[in-house]
């Protein structure tokens, strides 16, 4: 059976699903109005909610997209994503960024594929 968290999602998603031992989720920033440390703060704490509520966490992604409004500020979003995900390699995930148009004063999304704690 498929699990679904709509959550916040704008109608036609769930900002959560999971199947099985994996886990997909995706997040933005709350308040649109911060700059890209403070969305990328936001998103990032709200990924860590997405996944506890399915029995998941950080160390156990496997992989990750970035998608920034502006990619030529990939280095301040690194500087937070490096703080967040941590210093051992172990847990660290695949990830691609993207400069991609968010719309709106979003500055950046990411989604996640995890695997389940008791299945990693």
């Amino acid at each position: 059976m498929i699990e679904r968290q709509r959550g916040d999602s704008p109608n036609g998603r769930s900002q959560s699903a999971a199947y099985k031992d994996l886990v997909w989720t995706v997040a933005t920033a709350i308040d649109e109005q911060l700059d890209l440390v403070g969305q990328t703060t936001q998103a990032l704490h709200a990924l860590d909610n997405n996944l506890e509520l399915l029995g998941s966490d950080k160390k156990s992604i496997i992989s990750a997209h970035v998608f920034i409004a502006d990619i030529s500020d990939k280095p301040a979003m690194d500087k937070v994503w490096n703080e967040w995900v941590g210093s051992n390699p172990e847990h660290w995930p695949q990830r691609a960024c993207l400069g991609v148009n968010l719309g709106g004063n979003w500055l950046i999304e990411i989604t996640v594929t995890a695997v389940k704690r008791n299945c990693s």
